[in-house]
């Protein structure tokens, strides 16, 4: 099926979806509709069969989230749990592994928290100076992570650290599970402007040790293993982005039908009417770079999906930012009371633009993987 026109199936989920969001609404309670998504089999859609999830992809999930998004109940812990972690493991992870979280994630009654960004490194990964070092049979994990989503409430967190080639003597990217109550794995609060259910951490750990069977994957993997994890966190991402937009539009549009003055709907001035219009469009074309991610990811090109989970991400974001800024402006002080529940998505939706990599970071990307041009750094 071309990721352009969506299957009678992949129509379903959304419609399904649609409707638990609906019962939801923005007064949700996250722990209610985690347990209810979870009950459905949304959560796990992305997992194999043979672990209890639906035997989907990242294009069934994105819907999930997308959808959960527009109703105005989106669940942040859908794209680091089964989007990044569960990915991960799924591929990577040894049968130990597997049988141990992919069941638990599937089923929501587990969660697990994703730690790459740092305090020195910011969005460029290579620079991360976590390390693990070998001591007999276990592991030494040194290093800090900051704004980490969920850990307090995560059974555990996968941490992306780098390892010491016995070769060449370079560091490569590792990833480890570390559970929550793992001896000097420390955590903190990080005081945030920006209200969510989920809280920010940071965390330190110093000589934490791990068993060997935390380590997930091969040693060697390296990058690939990371990039099987951040590829989906990009498409999630702009799911999350677009189903922000949306929501928001919708409560624009039907504002500005309703809401007249001078005798008529402010929806029928063009000054109103146009950027609105604007704003959809441009949701849509994100969309369809999220679908073509999905699809590439879903298929096995890697490479191809990279490229596309960027450039969907950076335009989810962009459409988002400019849909809610738009949305607010149309109900003007109405856009900024509790009531029509849009003056704080104009915080939320900065960090589609900043979150988990900056734009500057993939127009970086794109000018230098797709384009071809030269490094300034």
């Amino acid at each position: 099926m071309s990721p352009v026109i969506e299957s009678e199936e992949h129509q379903a989920l959304r419609a399904a979806v649609a409707a638990l969001g609906k019962r939801h609404g923005r007064d949700f309670t996250p722990e209610t509709l985690w347990d209810e998504a979870a009950k459905l089999g949304y959560l796990g859609v992305n997992l194999p069969e043979a672990y209890g999830g639906g035997g989907g992809g990242i294009y069934e999930l994105s819907i999930v989230l997308e959808e959960l998004a527009a109703a105005g109940c989106p669940l942040l812990m859908m794209v680091v749990s089964p989007a990044i972690c569960g990915t991960v493991i799924a591929r990577f992870g040894t049968d130990a592994q597997k049988t141990e979280w992919l069941p638990a994630l599937a089923d929501g009654t587990r969660t697990m928290a994703f730690g790459i960004t740092e305090p020195d490194a910011g969005s460029n990964s290579h620079r991360i100076t976590t390390t693990a070092r070998r001591d007999g049979a276990d592991w030494l994990l040194t290093g800090r992570k900051v704004f980490i989503s969920g850990v307090d409430k995560a059974d555990a967190t996968l941490i992306v650290g780098r390892t010491e080639d016995a070769r060449t003597g370079n560091l490569k990217p590792c990833l480890f599970i570390v559970p929550r109550d793992t001896p000097g794995f420390e955590y903190r609060p990080i005081d945030m402007e920006l209200r969510a259910s989920e809280w920010q951490f940071e965390l330190s750990f110093d000589d934490m040790r791990l068993p060997a069977e935390a380590l997930v994957g091969d040693e060697n993997a390296g990058l690939l293993q990371l990039f099987a994890g951040l590829n989906p966190e990009r498409i999630m991402t702009a799911a999350f982005a677009l189903g922000m937009a949306r929501y928001a539009l919708a409560r624009a549009v039907e504002y500005a039908r309703e809401r007249t003055v001078w005798r008529q709907p402010i929806g029928a001035h063009q000054a109103i009417a146009h950027p609105l219009a604007q704003s959809h469009i441009e949701v849509e074309l994100a969309r369809l770079m999220m679908q073509k991610a999905a699809h590439l990811y879903d298929s096995g090109d890697d490479a191809g999906a990279g490229e596309a989970a960027n450039m969907a991400k950076y335009a989810a974001g962009e459409a988002c930012v400019k849909a809610v800024d738009q949305s607010v402006h149309t109900l003007g002080g109405n856009g900024l009371t509790r009531e029509f529940g849009l003056a704080s998505l104009i915080t939320a939706s900065r960090v589609s633009r900043i979150a988990p990599v900056s734009r500057e970071m993939i127009l970086n990307y794109v000018s230098h993987q797709t384009l071809g041009l030269p490094k300034s750094y």
